[in-house]
């Protein structure tokens, strides 16, 4: 398997398929013992269903289940402790994991019922789930998503599902930030794949959803989380847990050096009705068979601007989809099928960071 400087990312709307081909790609059977105890950490933090935007896809978490077991690795449970206030097992049941652990026989272990243990680094003494310590290889499944106090949540948040909810309580009054960082120097994650279908646009708890058709897979979760704040139209310094991290040796802010491939191009129809934010934030596209990758980082860039004060300053019509191909309009052209126009952001599909900071000197 590779090390972990490395980020995957493949396209589509089969989510079940795709994190297969994705396995297959990279090819985490050969790191897992026969008889290692395999935990699957996905992200349950209410119990709504994962077309809300809040939950991981049961869909792909069946795809990994089925690969694992293709390849010998059997020994799987699924782990998860909701948010304060929820109950896992309604989370469990609602968003389809009582129906994937029937069909694959996997057991389900409800975190909130664990009990807790001390661990201590840096000077900073954190309770964990035992379970969490238990399993031999941790599969963090987060949502790619907005939140409304650390601006994204991803792989390193994802960890907070791992400690007891008196400990959750206290992470709030520390400021989320360092603990959440710290977290992840006392709990290692062995793989980690990123549910980039439709997570929400800037709540945990879903309600905006933004279709985006992809899945992400990597190692290092500060990469990952580093790749993720990208996409969704931050720096790195707008996620201060990130920082924290690389600098206590968790992991790397470096993209540069990263390898990073994408093994597909998306080519997923946006299939998902607009809420009420996107639609106010659409009224400034013009889409003609635009993939849902490439729109979903357009309609997170202009979030982005809005929160900044900056969207009713844009005068410019945006221009996305594939059948702008080869033509040159009079507006600003997002995306490599645009790449006939005088302004444009290139990519295919670029970063919403990247959407932000064009069209920032534009206004």
């Amino acid at each position: 398997m590779l090390d972990r400087n490395w980020i995957r990312v493949i396209y589509g709307d089969n989510p079940k398929q795709m994190v297969m081909e994705l396995l297959e790609a990279i090819k985490p059977e050969e790191e897992i013992g026969n008889n290692d105890l395999i935990g699957i950490k996905p992200n349950l933090v209410v119990a709504k269903p994962a077309s809300s935007g809040a939950t991981t896809s049961p869909e792909i978490v069946a795809g990994i289940i089925e690969y694992l077991k293709l390849k010998g690795r059997d020994n799987i449970v699924i782990m998860e402790g909701s948010w304060v206030g929820d109950r896992t097992g309604e989370a469990f049941k609602v968003c389809g994991y009582e129906d994937l652990s029937k069909e694959y026989g996997v057991p389900l272990v409800d975190l909130q019922r664990d009990r807790s243990m001390p661990a201590e680094t840096g000077g900073m003494t954190i309770n964990i789930c035992e379970y969490a310590a238990k399993v031999d290889y941790l599969i963090n499944v987060p949502v790619l998503k907005g939140h409304c106090q650390t601006n994204i949540t991803c792989a390193l948040k994802n960890l907070k599902g791992c400690i007891p909810n008196s400990e959750k309580r206290r992470f709030h009054t520390m400021g989320l930030h360092k603990p959440i960082a710290y977290l992840n120097k006392l709990i290692r994650q062995d793989l980690i794949i990123v549910d980039g279908m439709n997570g929400d646009l800037n709540f945990e708890e879903g309600g905006n959803p933004v279709q985006m058709n992809r899945i992400i897979a990597g190692k290092d979760p500060v990469l990952v989380d580093s790749y993720a704040a990208h996409l969704m139209g931050f720096g790195i310094e707008e996620v201060p847990y990130i920082g924290i991290a690389e600098k206590i040796g968790v992991g790397s802010t470096d993209l540069a050096k990263a390898d990073i491939a994408e093994l597909n191009k998306d080519e997923g129809s946006r299939k998902m009705a607009s809420s009420r934010r996107v639609r106010y934030l659409a009224r400034h596209i013009v889409e003609d068979s635009a993939c849902s990758a490439c729109y979903g980082s357009l309609i997170y860039a202009l979030e982005r601007l809005d929160e900044r004060g900056l969207l009713d300053k844009l005068k410019d019509k945006l221009y996305i989809g594939q059948n702008f191909k080869n033509k040159k309009l009079d507006g600003i052209g997002i995306g490599a099928c645009t790449s006939g126009f005088d302004r444009c952001v290139r990519g295919c599909p670029p970063k919403a960071k990247d959407i932000v900071e064009f069209l920032e000197k534009l206004i």
